[in-house]
């Protein structure tokens, strides 16, 4: 059973593999697609592009913090979303506004309570 040690140690270092490689958010070129895509600058999907470039700046802070895998996911889905804006028009646009104000106030900064009364 030992002899097969060393086997299964260099099995083992070559399925490791190099170190991923980051997440190219500047290769995924949203920016660009967003501005080379007419329909996008329409009134209408305002949030689109918002929402777009949100996912870009989410990308950016998972690779900032060495999460390539999840970084990488990002970007597929706001791929996805420029593939067809009509589709992503048609298959969002909840208008339910009870939902819309609380994830308004979720954004908003809590303050922490740690600030000193004067």
């Amino acid at each position: 059973m030992w002899r097969f040690l060393p086997a299964l140690g260099l099995a083992t270092a070559l399925s490791v593999g190099p170190a991923e490689a980051a997440c190219d958010v500047k290769g995924a070129q949203i920016e660009e697609a967003i501005a080379v895509k007419s329909e996008l600058r329409s009134d209408a999907n305002t949030q689109l592009v918002r929402d777009l470039r949100t996912l870009r700046d989410a990308a950016i802070v998972l690779d900032t913090y060495k999460f390539p895998g999840e970084c990488e996911v990002l970007l597929g889905v706001a791929k996805s979303l420029l593939a067809d804006p009509a589709k992503t028009i048609e298959q969002g646009g909840d208008t339910d506004e009870d939902k819309a104000e609380s994830l308004t106030e979720a954004r908003k900064p809590k303050d922490s309570g740690t600030s000193k009364a004067k």
